[in-house]
């Protein structure tokens, strides 16, 4: 890990990382890792080495120009401090590629890099494509092996995925080995309409986000995205009676699969935020 920047003792620090590629459908989760840092105003403090980790062949670095002067950028991992927060604690923000090679030493030296600095919860971010309906709210799971967590948070459940995985599987299970507790979220992308961005999935995990963390987050950028976004889907089923029969089937067996979900519990989170978010607007918003 390269210290970019001195990074200042930090108040009781949560960690929230995305990782581009096979861990990311839709792109949704590195892009609410991009908005908690433009909307949170956080700086670059550390990067990894990218010769350790990745394959130039799979992921080249690019040419640009910054001032009129040619410069390469290269595939790396970020890792971003931000302090002006609502949380009351700081927040490090990862976003990274998915490595090449070496996946247990590069998970293990950007979690040394987070303990070192005092993290106490990490929170992976992913998106799979699924069969869901754009129409309807993206089911956004959460998972975690930490019993603490499984007791203090509503919706959280042991993890039942067996399977190939990703590196956030491998960062969550090296998390777990260092007594780091840690939440997993994945949202599910419609797989039709799969192709980044995907906005309607990353404001859900924003949302899911929201309530882990017992705060509220400026969503306006992606709540317009997301409806722009779903306007679109909606106009290429309407041009295409497959797809419209096809997104309808969806609709008819989540809504049936939901109705359990239509009372109690479910309505009570979703007014509580309702609350969180209106009690945070500025008057005459």
């Amino acid at each position: 890990m390269i210290e970019l920047e001195d990074v200042p003792e930090l108040r009781d620090p949560v960690v929230i990382a995305a990782f581009e590629g096979w861990n990311d459908a839709g792109e949704c989760a590195t892009a609410v890792v991009e908005h908690l840092a433009k909307v949170w105003d956080a700086d670059l403090v550390a990067a990894m080495d990218p010769e350790e980790y990745y394959d130039f062949q799979v992921n080249r670095p690019k040419v640009t120009r910054v001032d009129g002067e040619r410069t390469l950028q290269w595939p790396t991992t970020r890792v971003m401090l931000a302090r002006s927060t609502p949380l009351g604690r700081d927040v490090l923000l990862v976003l990274g590629i998915e490595p090449s090679v070496r996946w247990r030493s590069y998970s293990s030296e950007l979690l040394a890099f987070a303990m070192h600095h005092g993290a106490t919860l990490l929170v992976t971010l992913g998106g799979l494509l699924a069969d869901v309906p754009h129409t309807r709210p993206i089911p956004v799971g959460v998972s975690s092996e930490d019993e603490d967590l499984l007791d203090q948070l509503e919706g959280v459940e042991p993890g039942s995925y067996e399977g190939p995985t990703g590196i956030i599987g491998v960062v969550n299970d090296q998390a777990r080995q260092i007594s780091l507790p840690s939440l997993s979220c994945w949202a599910a992308v419609p797989h039709y309409a799969g192709g980044p961005p995907s906005p309607k999935a990353a404001l859900a995990l924003l949302g899911r986000v929201e309530e882990l963390l017992d705060v509220v987050i400026d969503d306006t950028e992606l709540v317009e995205s997301a409806r722009a976004w779903e306007r679109g889907v909606d106009d290429l089923a309407a041009s295409d009676d497959e797809v419209a029969d096809y997104v309808h089937s969806l609709e008819q067996a989540q809504d049936t699969a939901d109705l359990p979900e239509a009372s109690g519990d479910a309505i009570a989170r979703e007014f509580e935020r309702y609350l969180r978010r209106r009690d945070d607007d500025p008057p005459g918003r």
